[in-house]
């Protein structure tokens, strides 16, 4: 097949059918003709030649071109789509390396074959624009809900047809049980837009939590406007929801305004997600506070925060914690997901029982170390005094202040205090010794005999290893594993070291040993201080 000028035009109808069909920009179906014409050209004229198709955007007439380019004698390598400066004079005035020599060459006649490939090519261009429009079309959309009507199901799987392509709602984003039937109607949230080899890949979620939040903003247009912010959402999909939200106005009530007249909007979401119960909360700073709330229905009596380990002891009366539990510890779950921190609900007995054992536990410490009588020991855990260093190095005066004390008794128990310190630090001291722990890991400022001891029933015995730990190996920390916080025990952990603490003491060891240098690591703070000054000269400006 000639493209004579009969069916030159023919081209351009043929590429604006293809492109109105597909969506797509004609010139991207044009510029696959022009390529899948330079294919069948070079399988005439040869493989090795430059052979470039054009076509004019209004006639419509393909016109090929021979390209060849002036280089260097010693870079000539296809004499087909390269020559030499000496042999481009024959061809052009003053050629210079870099230089090009287009020629028109005539149009081939395609044989069976080569339409056929042509056609491929096209048929590959064509597809590849329609799935680079279908990811620009989508990938700006993702953490929206998107209405879409399902056209199939595979092994659990709903395919959805959403307009302009298709998108997959996995069995695991479904609701419960949900089933669905070839044209029913569906609303997803967009949870992923991937550009993937086979095409953009859209996946599509009813469980996600974003979900629920994007219908309340759909529902509600305090939310829509922003005067009330959803700040977390917590769900069991299909059974059970808690949702945290704040208005910015003090007139507005947040929970009221998200249940709506008669509970109208509220119950909009719950229809929508399988009759799922949603529990609205207030948002609150104060974890401890938020916390109580996030229990909702139960009642708390007491909470202790612990803000380095993230977790919090809740305390409830005894008919309250099947409530604060939750059925299959639902409620609980759903609180800790929404406050981000592990919780520990306990009885007021349990805690009583506790305490007293903490209290009977430090009373028998200043007994046994100190040699006291089990009344003065329970005096001194009452007034607040949880181990030996506090008792030894506290300012007098606030010994003084428990009934009996003097100054001369006061001075006698620092005295007992520190002499028992003494003791232990020395018998510490030896045990790492004796476990190989060097001299130059004993002199380190910053260590006691007590740490040095565990350190050394770790193996690490001289500078050079503990300059090697990383600080969460030796102030512990927590891990998520599968989705659960997991502890790593630290190895000077027991004595109370920080994070923080760790990466000090761990840096001032590098230092010492000279693997780092105390002025870059200036550069970098005053680096980082600048940084930071630019931030907030930026943000002021805007």
């Amino acid at each position: 097949m000639a493209i004579t000028s009969a069916n030159q035009l023919e081209l351009l109808q043929t590429a604006e059918a293809v492109a109105r069909e597909k969506m797509i920009d004609p010139s991207l179906v044009i510029e696959a003709m022009e390529e899948s014409l330079a294919r069948a050209a070079k399988s005439r004229y040869g493989a090795e030649m430059d052979i470039r198709v054009s076509i004019d955007r209004k006639t419509g007439r393909a016109t090929f071109t021979r390209v060849r380019t002036v280089v260097e004698d010693e870079e000539l390598e296809n004499y087909q789509a390269e020559f030499t400066v000496e042999q481009a004079k024959q061809y052009m005035a003053d050629p210079v390396v870099g230089d090009t020599y287009v020629e028109e060459v005539p149009p081939v006649e395609m044989g069976r074959i080569a339409a056929q490939s042509a056609k491929q090519v096209i048929l590959q261009k064509v597809r590849e624009a329609e799935r680079d429009r279908q990811y620009e079309e989508f990938k700006d959309r993702a953490g929206t809900i998107i209405n879409g009507q399902v056209k199939r199901e595979e092994y659990g799987n709903v395919i959805v047809d959403v307009g302009a392509g298709e998108a997959i709602l996995r069995r695991n984003e479904k609701i419960g049980r949900e089933s669905y039937r070839p044209n029913d109607r569906i609303r997803c949230y967009i949870k992923d837009v991937r550009r993937e080899p086979r095409g953009p890949q859209i996946f599509l979620s009813r469980t996600a939590p974003e979900f629920m939040a994007e219908l309340f903003k759909m529902e509600v247009p305090e939310i829509y406007d922003g005067i009330i912010e959803i700040k977390a959402v917590a769900r069991d999909p299909g059974s059970r929801a808690k949702i945290a939200v704040i208005s910015y106005d003090g007139s507005i009530d947040p929970v009221g305004a998200c249940v709506g007249m008669r509970g109208s909007r509220v119950q909009a979401v719950v229809n929508e997600l399988q009759g799922e119960k949603i529990d609205i909360i207030p948002w609150n700073e104060d974890q401890p506070t938020f916390l109580v709330n996030a229990l909702q229905p139960a009642e708390v009596t007491k909470v202790v925060l612990d803000e380095e380990a993230e977790r919090i002891e809740v305390v409830v009366p005894e008919e309250q914690l099947s409530l604060a539990i939750g059925r299959r510890g639902q409620n609980v779950r759903l609180a800790s997901q929404l406050t981000g921190l592990d919780i520990d609900i306990m009885t007021e007995e349990e805690e009583s029982a506790r305490r007293q054992a903490e209290f009977e536990q430090r009373t028998k410490l200043f007994m046994d170390t100190l040699d006291l009588d089990e009344f003065f020991a329970q005096l001194l855990v009452s007034e607040g005094f949880t181990n030996l260093e506090e008792v030894a190095y506290v300012e007098v005066d606030e010994l003084l202040v428990i009934d009996g004390v003097d100054e001369d008794t006061a001075s006698e128990l620092q005295a007992r205090a520190r002499d028992y310190l003494d003791a232990q630090n020395k018998a510490a001291l030896e045990a790492a010794r004796e476990l190989g722990v060097e001299d130059s890991l004993v002199e380190f400022e910053g260590l006691t005999p007590q740490m040095l001891e565990a350190l050394g029933k770790d193996g690490v015995k001289t500078l050079e290893d503990f300059a090697t730990c990383a600080d969460w190996e030796l102030a512990g920390g927590w891990t998520t594993v599968d989705g659960e916080r997991v502890k790593d025990d630290g190895i000077l952990e027991p004595f109370d070291v920080s994070l923080e603490e760790a990466q000090s003491l761990v840096m001032t060891a590098r230092i010492a040993l000279g693997w780092v240098d105390p002025a870059e690591l200036e550069d970098e703070d005053t680096e980082g201080d600048v940084d930071g000054a630019d931030a907030e000269t930026e943000e002021a400006g805007a």
